[in-house]
């Protein structure tokens, strides 16, 4: 079944690649304010516009089930935004993408099954030294997270996992 992209969502796709384009020259050009606020509203506008209205708004709603990393996510997306617009471009952009991870953090499995399948891309990455520094770098972010319960506000059971996974 193909999936058809009508004008809007056509729309949308153009606004969010305008968006990460005007991110990566902002970045280059050392965190350039203008553009990086004028790189968030052409990301916004074009995840609304794609998603529409109602699922953009649902994506950044409370869910019951996962409330307290759903809020910290937005309340961490926002006031990146904020303190981009108030002239902290720099400390903006590492809050904003904190708050990304702790929002997508449910799609990496997916973005993972849809990086392995690049043609080259994939290929590179089911290297087998590749996979090895993989396993030692798994196990210096385990022994770095199992640290951040002291600095990070986590989920108890998160810590408790990582404390299994990392043999500590």
């Amino acid at each position: 079944m193909t999936y058809e992209l009508d004008e809007q969502k056509k729309v949308g796709l153009g606004l969010i690649g305008f968006g990460i384009f005007f991110t990566f020259l902002a970045i280059m050009l050392f965190f350039d304010r203008g553009l990086l606020a004028l790189a968030n509203i052409l990301l916004l506008a074009g995840v609304a516009l794609l998603l529409g209205l109602r699922s953009t708004l649902q994506l950044f709603k409370v869910n019951y089930k996962n409330e307290m990393k759903t809020v910290m996510g937005t309340i961490s997306f926002m006031l990146g935004l904020f303190l981009i617009f108030v002239r902290w471009p720099v400390v903006g952009i590492i809050v904003e993408i904190y708050g990304c991870i702790i929002l997508f953090g449910c799609f990496w499995p997916s973005i993972k099954v849809f990086l392995f399948q690049i043609p080259v891309f994939g290929w590179i990455l089911q290297y087998p030294a590749l996979k090895k520094k993989k396993n030692e770098l798994k196990s210096h972010i385990f022994i770095l997270f199992s640290q951040a319960r002291y600095w990070l506000p986590c989920n108890p059971n998160i810590i408790m996992m990582i404390e299994r996974l990392s043999g500590l």
